[in-house]
């Protein structure tokens, strides 16, 4: 028997409140990396030189949190639309807790004789203003990604599968870029709107960019998954609202 027929194709719909055998292990990589991202990414800022361009400065986090976005379009693809909103729901509800909790440490007092408070603020600490971008842009990129994602499947017939993981990024990712920087540092000082706007291109290109040079991974990790679970779920007759919870 060929691992193609061990694959069964089945609505979503058919699995409520089944489980499956690797989601949970999907849902912490994917919960593991946004966290990691936001914290340890987004609190370095690096510069390289580029030829023909010069000096290019970018948060480090751009180097992991796309693989945030590759993570849900395999959760998408192998387990269906409402199993990975309900994944999304647990980050957003993790990036909440992380801004809350940062917000308490950082305030604080310091014992005496502890020096580093400022380094500490410095990394752990941010405006309302850019957790509150953060979060909302998050929520609506992974939505829009998973959405577009499964509606894809359903109209190819499951056929093309880097169409949909390209396509779908291509969406979230300019969700999530055109409301995060704008959202975040519009009308500030030393963000001039050009400058604003050449950083989203730069960010949505860059990250798009990382889901093309990782479709082979992406193959791999979607094949290996659907043969091991021995099902293949298409969102026919799902419920799309974000606001259900319910798989």
């Amino acid at each position: 028997m060929t691992s193609e027929q061990t694959v069964r194709h089945v609505a979503a719909s058919q699995l409520a409140g089944r489980p499956l055998r690797y989601y949970d292990f999907i849902m912490a990589a994917f919960v593991a990396i946004l966290l990691l991202s936001n914290i340890i990414g987004a609190a370095k800022r690096s510069e390289i030189d580029l030829p023909l361009i010069g000096t290019w400065s970018f948060g480090a986090g751009i180097l992991f949190f796309p693989l945030s976005y590759i993570i849900g379009d395999v959760l998408t693809e192998v387990y269906g639309y409402a199993r990975a909103r309900r994944v999304i729901w647990t980050g957003f509800a993790a990036l909440i807790f992380m801004a809350f909790m940062s917000a308490v440490v950082v305030a604080l007092p310091p014992a005496q004789g502890w020096t580093d408070q400022g380094a500490y603020e410095a990394v752990f600490g941010s405006t309302w203003r850019i957790v509150a971008a953060s979060i909302t842009a998050f929520w609506v990129g992974e939505f829009a990604n998973s959405f577009v994602l499964a509606k894809m499947k359903i109209w190819t017939g499951g056929k093309y599968l880097w169409t949909r993981t390209i396509g779908s990024t291509i969406v979230g990712q300019g969700f999530d870029s055109l409301l995060f920087y704008p959202l975040a540092f519009y009308g500030q000082d030393g963000w001039p709107l050009d400058q604003l706007m050449m950083v989203v291109v730069s960010q949505f290109v860059l990250k798009t960019g990382w889901e093309i040079l990782l479709t082979p991974v992406t193959y791999m990790a979607v094949g290996g998954l659907k043969r091991r679970e021995g099902l293949d779920i298409y969102d026919e007759g799902t419920d799309f609202s974000p606001f259900h919870t319910k798989v």
